[in-house]
């Protein structure tokens, strides 16, 4: 095959075998640890929230592309842990949306901060270029996995 596309090779079957690594350590792994407030589920709802907000509980599900009862069920913990809060649709509608509250944010802030310094353990040896290779590839990775789910994740500004 030529250079335009993957190749059923080595270098395809070795990162297969490294995501599915990297899926073993993170984010699965890392939030398991001690002095990590929030579930993975948690997490990631509230990533979404914070980029796009409010949302109702089938805008979630569409996001996340799961079931709505699942969507439903992870937003009731949530709402009962004080992580979010449901809210009027701001454009009239009839359903209500959920919004992340005041302490949704902070926990995921705590959060993001340890991660960050756990990634940075990690990478510390790194030339700072490799870093930002290894961030750009995985944005692009996770672009492809997006436009071919049609499904596109908003990116904070400046993440771009």
């Amino acid at each position: 095959m030529s250079d335009s596309g993957p190749a059923d090779n080595a270098a395809l079957t070795r990162l297969a075998f490294e995501l599915s690594l990297l899926a073993r350590h993170f984010p699965a792994a890392l939030l398991r640890r001690p002095g990590y407030q929030l579930d993975r589920s948690a997490y990631l709802i509230l990533t979404r929230l914070e980029l796009d907000s409010p949302l109702s509980l089938r805008e979630l599900s569409e996001a996340f592309q799961l079931d709505i009862s699942t969507i439903n069920r992870q937003v009731a913990a949530m709402l009962k842990q004080g992580l979010v809060d449901r809210v009027p649709d701001p454009e009239g509608g009839i359903a209500r949306k959920i919004r992340a509250s005041t302490k949704g944010p902070e926990l995921m802030a705590a959060d993001r901060r340890q991660s960050r310094q756990g990634i940075g353990a990690v990478v510390a040896d790194w030339a700072e270029s490799d870093v930002d290779q290894l961030s750009r590839l995985v944005a692009r990775f996770n672009q492809s996995v997006e436009h071919i789910e049609h499904n596109p994740w908003p990116r904070p500004p400046g993440l771009g």
